[in-house]
C-alpha cells in the first residue's frame, strides 16, 4: 500500500479496502449471521424487524475476515505499526432488512468508545480513547438501494475543535450530536457501498448515519472498532505521528468551521 490511501484518509476521513477479505469468508460469516437472526433467508415474510443487532461473533470466519494481510498493512499505515491490537472476533452487527417501519436509529453521530464511571452513554475524547479506527465490514453486496451507511466526507476534520474543550474526560455522543450535525452540514455525502469482502476504514471522528432500508435485499455489515495498543498522542517529541493523529492535529489547526 502506497501513500495514496493515507492522503485520501487524511482528506476524506475514510478509505475503502476492496477485497480486504475473501468473498467465501463473507459468505460463511453471512450464513452464521442469518442463524443468529432466526429469519429465513428465502422468506421475506419472516423478516419482522427493520434492524436486528447481533453482538460479538468469534467463530473462525470472523477472525479470518479481520486478519488478512491487506487489513494488517492498512492498520500499520493508518494507526502505526505496533500501535493497534489485532481482533479475533467481530461485533456490533446492525443487520438491516427492507421494512416500512422506521428503524429509529438514523441520526448523524460519531461512535463513543468508553463508559465514564457510572455512565450510561458512551463517551469519546480528543485522543479517541479506546478506539483507533471505526471499521465497516461488508458481508453482503451493498448498493445505493441497500441502506448503505451515509458518510459526511471530511467531517472528521470538524470534530476535534468540538471535542477539545471537554479535555481528557470527554463527552457523550448523545450530548455532542446536535453540534456535530450543525458543524458538518456543509460536508458532501458519500455512501458505504461495495461488495462482500470490502472494508471501510474510518477515522474515529467521521460523522456518519444509518438510513431506513427501502430496497429488497438485507444488508449485512459489522462496524467494530480497531482497538489501540497505545493511546493516541497529539504532541510527540519525535514527530512520528500516525495518519489518524495527523488528521486530528489538522482539524485542531483549522479550528471551528
Amino acid at each position: 500500500m502506497d501513500d495514496t490511501p493515507a492522503e485520501r484518509f487524511l482528506e476524506d476521513g475514510f478509505v475503502r479496502i476492496e477485497g480486504a477479505f475473501p468473498p467465501r469468508v463473507a459468505e460463511d460469516c453471512a450464513r452464521l449471521l442469518w442463524r443468529e437472526t432466526g429469519y429465513d433467508p428465502e422468506d421475506p415474510g419472516t423478516w419482522k424487524d427493520p434492524v436486528v443487532r447481533v453482538g460479538g461473533m468469534a467463530q473462525g470466519p470472523f477472525a479470518a475476515a479481520a486478519n488478512t494481510p491487506a487489513l494488517h498493512e492498512a492498520f500499520d499505515l493508518l494507526v502505526g505499526a505496533g500501535r493497534w491490537n489485532p481482533r479475533y472476533s467481530l461485533g456490533t452487527f446492525p443487520l438491516r432488512f427492507p421494512h416500512e417501519r422506521d428503524p429509529g436509529d438514523t441520526g448523524w453521530h460519531i461512535e463513543g468508545s468508553y463508559l465514564p464511571d457510572g455512565g450510561q452513554w458512551y463517551f469519546t475524547n480528543l485522543r479517541s480513547r479506546d478506539r483507533a479506527l471505526l471499521m465497516l465490514f461488508l458481508f453482503s453486496e451493498v448498493t445505493e438501494d441497500d441502506a448503505p451507511t451515509r458518510i459526511r466526507v471530511g467531517s472528521h476534520l470538524d470534530v476535534p475543535a468540538l471535542l477539545e474543550p471537554y479535555g481528557e474526560a470527554g463527552v457523550s455522543g448523545l450530548e455532542i450530536a446536535p453540534r456535530l450535525v450543525e458543524a458538518t452540514a456543509h460536508r458532501p455525502l458519500a455512501h458505504a457501498t461495495g461488495r462482500p469482502g470490502d472494508v471501510y476504514l474510518c477515522h474515529p471522528f467521521l460523522v456518519h448515519a444509518a438510513q431506513p432500508h427501502r430496497g429488497s435485499r438485507p444488508r449485512f455489515m459489522a462496524q467494530p472498532p480497531l482497538h489501540p495498543a497505545v493511546p493516541y498522542e497529539l504532541e510527540r517529541s519525535d514527530g512520528d505521528y500516525s495518519v489518524v493523529e495527523s488528521a486530528i492535529r489538522r482539524g485542531l489547526a483549522a479550528g471551528p468551521h
